[in-house]
């Protein structure tokens, strides 16, 4: 008896959403996804009940495209969507696991296996944060005259049920809303952190605002402006802590993804029965979306997990910490770059003066931000790769949906593996293309920040899930004008 035989009716059993039965009205996919998204919200400020103030959140660094909130129900996010979509693409991209995607059998195996690993990793990524980093508030169970364990206990039920939750409206919004939720998610926290970013008027540990906007209005009313602008300290202040450098970032970011969003190559296709009726196919530079940067971050995400476990059992060998920053070893050099402190020196000086640690040397400095580049454009080449494999969006899966809308490319034989031929030429190029671009483009935006720290991974993914959800929005609307144009944009239910 083979694994597969074992497992698939165990993946056929896993609780899911229904799909709808017929098309679903565009309102009410709105309706779902808003609706979502408010639930979202709700469960973002619903504290851990049992949860100490001395608690330290593991992937604080991560925290704006893990679309969790700090000490909430929904502490983990995406995290466990996005890690076993990780397991599952290498498995796959490697042919360890032998599937086709373009098999409706094998695809339904994916998603069950996905789904399954998925609950596997809520309780995996729940278990070593409960070990020291979320700890059970003393008083409260002195207060109930329990023992410590039986609020970890509590702790662990709470964030396993926010994780599941996630998993499942992520579900609906595929499933009856627009787009998905994990995306919707991440659109949602970030844009949070930007408007926080902006308008926070909380002193912040300069005695100014945190928010962009009140910390010049105080600069400028105290007059003290002026003198920032005499000195190189005073220059480095305004350019990092005032946010000039995060702001221009943010504007860079944004008008460069959304012009690289419109870069394509349009593939001509005639129809193979109607005559004169053509179309065009459009490849997007940016093919793969940059979803994948999610997967680059996420890696290292969990590969930092590991190492801030080992080094909370005094096992330092692979570097040491400062809560959940990495100090030293090859942790320090695995870890992401997220601002101008982590690479400027005298900024990177005085973070670890404040944690007590002697700060790398700038070779040191100049290595971690080339690996940190290495990681993010190879990443996003190889996992854009297996990311338009795994969603039916690779050379040969097109073809075979080109082929059964009834078009075919003129000047070539109206056959799938002569389409499949022909997109060859195009797709797997501009992918990687797309995939080491956007590695980049990361990197810049990590370099520099953003406003209100929502990382440039974060920022990133924001904008251009906004501009593509403009795009479905625009999509929805004109299929359900013409239900016709459904079977050719692959979005049969």
């Amino acid at each position: 008896m083979s694994f597969r035989s074992v497992m698939e009716p165990i993946f056929a059993r896993l609780p899911a959403v229904a799909r709808p039965d017929k098309q679903v009205l565009f309102k009410n996919k709105i309706m779902w996804t808003l609706a979502i998204l408010a639930l979202y919200f709700i469960l973002s400020n619903i504290p851990l009940f049992g949860m100490s103030a001395e608690s330290i959140d593991l992937f604080a660094h991560y925290r704006a495209f893990f679309a969790g909130a700090t000490g909430s129900l929904i502490v983990l996010g995406i995290g466990p969507i996005v890690t076993a979509s990780i397991i599952l693409q290498l498995l796959v991209g490697g042919d360890i696991i032998h599937l086709d995607l373009s098999d409706p059998r094998d695809q339904s195996y994916f998603q069950g296996a996905q789904k399954f690993l998925v609950f596997i990793m809520i309780i995996l990524e729940t278990l070593p944060q409960l070990f020291g980093y979320i700890q059970p508030d003393a008083g409260l169970a002195a207060a109930l005259g329990v023992d410590t364990w039986v609020i970890t206990l509590f702790l662990f039920i709470q964030i396993c049920i926010g994780g599941v939750l996630i998993m499942y409206m992520d579900e609906v919004v595929s499933k009856w809303g627009i787009g998905s939720g994990i995306s919707l998610f991440i659109v949602a926290g970030v844009s949070q952190s930007i408007v926080t970013g902006l308008v926070n008027w909380l002193p912040g540990t300069d005695g100014f605002a945190i928010g962009l906007i009140p910390k010049w209005v105080q600069l400028i009313s105290s007059g003290e402006l002026g003198s920032l602008f005499s000195s190189f300290d005073g220059i480095l202040y305004l350019l990092v802590n005032a946010g000039i450098l995060s702001l221009i970032s943010t504007v860079i970011i944004f008008v460069v993804v959304v012009y690289v969003e419109s870069v394509r190559i349009e593939i001509p296709l005639s129809h193979t029965s109607v005559r004169g009726a053509r179309g065009k196919f459009p490849v997007k530079l940016i093919y793969a979306s940059v979803l994948p940067m999610i997967l680059v971050r996420a890696l290292q995400a969990n590969i930092q997990l590991i190492g801030v476990l080992l080094a909370g059992r005094g096992i330092t060998f692979l570097g040491e910490y400062s809560g959940s920053t990495p100090v030293n070893g090859i942790m320090y050099y695995l870890s992401a770059i997220n601002s101008p402190s982590d690479w400027i020196p005298s900024l990177v000086q005085s973070n670890y003066a404040s944690m007590g640690f002697d700060a790398p040397a700038l070779w040191q400095i100049g290595l971690h931000v080339g690996v940190d580049a290495f990681l993010l454009v190879a990443g996003g080449i190889i996992f854009a790769l297996f990311w338009i494999e795994t969603t039916g969006m690779g050379a040969k899966q097109t073809a075979k949906k080109i082929y059964n809308s009834g078009m075919q490319v003129p000047g070539f034989r109206n056959n799938i593996a002569s389409i499949e031929k022909y997109m060859q030429r195009y797709i797997p190029k501009v992918t990687i293309i797309g995939g080491a671009f956007i590695g980049l483009l990361t990197l810049f935006a990590s370099l520099l920040g953003t406003v209100g720290s929502a990382g440039g991974t974060g920022l990133l993914l924001t904008v251009s899930i906004v501009y593509r959800l403009y795009e479905d929005l625009a999509s929805e609307q004109l299929m359900e004008m013409h239900p016709m144009l459904r079977s050719f944009l692959g979005k049969e239910d």
